[in-house]
């Protein structure tokens, strides 16, 4: 798990991209939108799902980067804001126990 907020870390994708996916992270829906994407039930914990969405999103981003005509930017979009959103639960659930969000959280991925 800390392996994938790591790899986040390093990730490099277009600004605005990034800084839409930012924008639709605080309106991230667990129960909605990861049920979504990876269409599978039960939903797997955070740390699960967060390796799923990394591995979907490293295929859509070489689509991209391909020219693919098979790439959808609001595919990508949607899969961006997953991460984020399951980074920042797994953030806040590694934060030490009466932190306050700004202690506990780093911010979201940014490239």
């Amino acid at each position: 798990m800390t392996h994938a907020l790591a790899l986040l870390d390093t990730l490099t994708r277009p600004r605005l991209l990034i800084k839409a996916a930012r924008i639709g992270a605080a309106q991230y829906r667990r129960d909605i939108h990861l049920g979504r994407l990876l269409d599978i039930e039960p939903l797997p914990d955070s740390g699960a799902a967060l390796e799923l969405l990394i591995e979907i999103e490293a295929a859509l981003d070489d689509a991209r980067r391909r020219r693919s005509a098979e790439y959808a930017v609001a595919r990508h979009l949607d899969l961006l804001i997953a991460i984020m959103g399951e980074a920042r639960l797994i953030r806040a659930a590694m934060a030490p126990e009466g932190a306050t969000p700004a202690q506990g959280m780093a911010p979201a991925p940014v490239s």
